[in-house]
């Protein structure tokens, strides 16, 4: 019975954003009994991507509405959906993926079995089919001149002026990667939640609320460090992560692509001027996807492993390197929020499965 239960919530997985790949090991079986206990395995599976009060999920699952509420809060707590608790009516529950979901989440609860587990899931974890990437790159701010057109969704700093609460949690890619031996010297406090994700993240101790001044203070830290700007893709921002090559799984899959150019979700590319050039060899180091390499006595920009970060630019002395807004035509449109995100990535993977609406 609770075989059945841990393979049906393995198959609710799936068809959420990014899917949760099925194995004939049972590698992904083995992850989910440590994260979730049998009875919330089965409750798990009648949340949906719409948020909803917890008599909605006791109706449709069966389970007593106080039973149902514990569980919920339980399960919110531990990481393993999503809520909000709105000034004005009882606290609204939502699924969410695995990946950008439930394995962030875990940031606290790392040990060594689920790290064990985690490997192995991650080892098996194949690309889903997907329309859109739940996360684009966005430039640093000031590797962004006057002149180039940059709509607002496009500017960390317009970004994050939209907002109005902050929160700082650890990155999850670079404890993991610590945890296991490995990892760099980039901050680990540098994954920044803003709204709903960051009043959730702080309600179950996952991150700490944080002023505007302070999320400047981590961004030029992230600059200093060589760290990729990753924001979720949609222009409503709820997170941005602070990347680097080395641990961070989305960079370090596109690094793997002989073309990230294509695959990145980005607005914008590098231009190089190698006359003006002065061979100081700083973007060799800043560069996260090895788009640059000597030529001589300056550089050469590989224009199919550029994703548009910008670090490069800001710390080119002679201007050799800047960037520039890449025509509509070269980029996909960004949804309006992170649901409409997630359903549109639902709608391209579901190709011959009931998609979880």
């Amino acid at each position: 019975m609770n075989k059945d239960s841990y393979q049906k919530l393995a198959e609710h997985l799936d068809r959420l954003p990014g899917g949760f790949i099925i194995t004939d090991q049972g590698v992904e079986l083995r992850l989910l009994k440590l994260l979730f206990t049998p009875e919330e395995a089965e409750l798990a599976i009648f949340l949906t991507l719409d948020r909803e009060v917890a008599r909605s999920i006791a109706d449709r699952a069966g389970v007593p509405l106080s039973v149902t509420e514990q569980r919920l809060a339980e399960m919110a707590h531990k990481g393993l959906i999503f809520s909000v608790y709105p000034k004005d009516g009882p606290p609204l529950y939502q699924a969410v993926p695995f990946i950008l979901g439930i394995y962030e989440f875990q940031v606290n609860n790392l040990n060594a079995d689920l790290l064990k587990e985690l490997a192995d899931y991650m080892a098996t974890k194949k690309p889903q089919p997907q329309t859109i990437q739940q996360m684009r790159t966005i430039p640093v701010g000031k590797s962004i001149e006057p002149h180039i057109e940059a709509l607002p969704y496009e500017q960390v700093d317009e970004l994050i002026n939209a907002q109005d609460y902050f929160a700082i949690a650890p990155c999850i890619c670079r404890r993991r990667a610590k945890m296991m031996g490995g990892g760099c010297d980039a901050p680990e406090e540098s994954c920044i939640m803003f709204g709903e994700w960051a009043e959730f993240h702080v309600r179950d101790g996952r991150a700490r609320p944080i002023d505007r001044s302070e999320v400047t203070e981590i961004l030029a830290r992230a600059d200093a460090a060589n760290l990729v700007l990753q924001p979720n893709n949609s222009q409503d921002m709820v997170f941005l992560c602070c990347c680097c090559g080395c641990c961070c799984g989305v960079l370090k899959r596109l690094q793997k692509t002989p073309n990230p150019s294509e695959v990145v979700a980005s607005a914008f590319i590098a231009t190089l001027k190698p006359e003006v050039c002065q061979g100081c060899w700083t973007c060799l180091e800043r560069c996260q996807m090895q788009a640059l390499s000597k030529e001589g006595n300056h550089i050469a920009l590989n224009l199919d492993r550029c994703i548009g970060c910008g670090l490069c630019v800001t710390t080119c002395p002679s201007g050799a390197l800047t960037l520039r807004r890449r025509a509509d035509t070269e980029h996909s449109r960004i949804p309006i929020n992170m649901d409409a995100t997630w359903r549109e990535i639902m709608r391209g993977q579901a190709t011959g499965k009931d998609a979880v609406k």
